[in-house]
Order: C-alpha cells, then structure tokens, then sequence
C-alpha cells in the first residue's frame, strides 16, 4: 500500500509533489525567489506602512477643508454672520495647512 497522506482528499501519495515536504507545509522562500521590483516595494511598505493610504487621508481632508474655507469666505464676502464666519474661515486656513504640512512630510521619507 503506497504512503498516503491523511488530510488529501484524492489519496495521493506524498512523493507525487516534490517541492512539498513531508510535513505537509510549504517549503519558505527567501528573498531570491521574489522578483526584486516586488522585494523591493515590499520593504518600502515595510518600513513605513499604509504611506499610501495616509496620503490619501491628508488629501481629502485638505480637500474639506478648501471646500469649507470657500463657503466660510463667501460668507465673509457677503456680510453674513461675520462673527461666527471669521474664526471657521480661520480653523478650515489651518486644517489647509496642516494637512499640506503633513502631506510634506510624508513625502519627504
């Protein structure tokens, strides 16, 4: 009777896949076997994870805050509720600026 494994749904025997041993598990692989464009973006997102993403972040929230400092401004603009208007058209200045800030930096890494 031929070395079955217990888990294979068909019965194969274990000496059919060569590049699996008899554990079972595959065989790990080293840096050698990835293709060095792939390696390499791999440790790029290794060293400084989810870049991508919190760059995305920033440029939306900057996004809503030019948005909201276009409304603030046409508020101002008009003469309504310069009282409130004012400090908002400020906050939505700053919220622009620390995420251009930050943005920056991201990109400087």
């Amino acid at each position: 009777m031929a070395d079955q494994t217990p888990d294979s749904p068909t019965g194969s025997s274990r000496s059919s896949d060569p590049a699996r041993p008899p554990s079972g598990n595959p065989t790990p692989r080293g840096k050698e076997s990835l293709p060095p464009e792939k390696y390499a973006r791999l440790r790029a997102e290794a060293a400084a994870p989810y870049k991508g993403l919190r760059k995305f972040v920033y440029l939306v929230c900057g996004a809503s805050g030019g948005i909201g400092a276009f409304v603030f401004l046409a508020q101002l603009l008009a003469g309504r509720e310069v009282g409130s208007a004012l400090p908002n058209f400020a906050l939505q200045l700053g919220i622009i600026a620390l995420m251009v800030w930050l943005f920056r930096l991201e990109k400087s890494d």
